[in-house]
């Protein structure tokens, strides 16, 4: 059940347009690889279950869950590790038709459709992948600002090269 809103209908539509801006520059700093940015736009405690189409020896775990990372340290880490590690991806994100839900004052819920694009150089040959699904997440007003608070990824399809993910390691 939603909790009651005491925001204005102009702050209530404030609050879903700060959230879209908090998701944007996500999907930016993710393809610009800037990582010091990144963390910043998620809560301290963030979950992300946004591994689960990798092989499963190579999603990140948590607690002996598989598919979870918690902490946006953590979160940082393994992302950057993933797109930016000793094997540069280059990448490309879009975020579409925002589903948001303010569940009260200071929180709130969203699904965006998604399309991703990644390359990187295998050898002399380009691996790629190209995603669809859709992101379903938490947001949480923190200190002012909107953060991610939780995440999980649900694919529709991906269609990659046969080794694309040769060149990934146990996150």
């Amino acid at each position: 059940m939603t909790a009651q809103l005491t925001l204005s209908t102009a702050d209530q539509l404030m609050a879903i347009e700060e959230i879209k801006r908090t998701f944007c520059a996500r999907l930016r700093c993710m393809d610009n690889k800037e990582w010091e940015v990144y963390p910043t736009l998620h809560t301290n405690d963030v979950v992300s279950e946004t591994w689960g189409g990798l092989p499963a020896d190579k999603q990140p775990k948590t607690g002996g869950t598989s598919n979870r990372i918690v902490g946006k340290e953590k979160l940082t880490a393994a992302i950057s590790s993933f797109l930016d590690g000793d094997v540069k991806v280059t990448t490309v994100h879009h975020g579409h038709m925002p589903e948001i839900e303010l569940t009260s004052d200071t929180t709130a819920r969203g699904i965006w459709a998604m399309e991703d694009k990644l390359w990187w150089t295998n050898g002399d040959h380009e691996e790629h992948l190209h995603g669809y699904g859709h992101y379903h997440e938490e947001y949480r007003k923190e200190n002012g600002r909107w953060l991610i608070s939780y995440r999980r990824l649900s694919r529709l399809r991906e269609d990659t090269t046969p080794n694309y993910f040769d060149y990934v390691t146990a996150l």
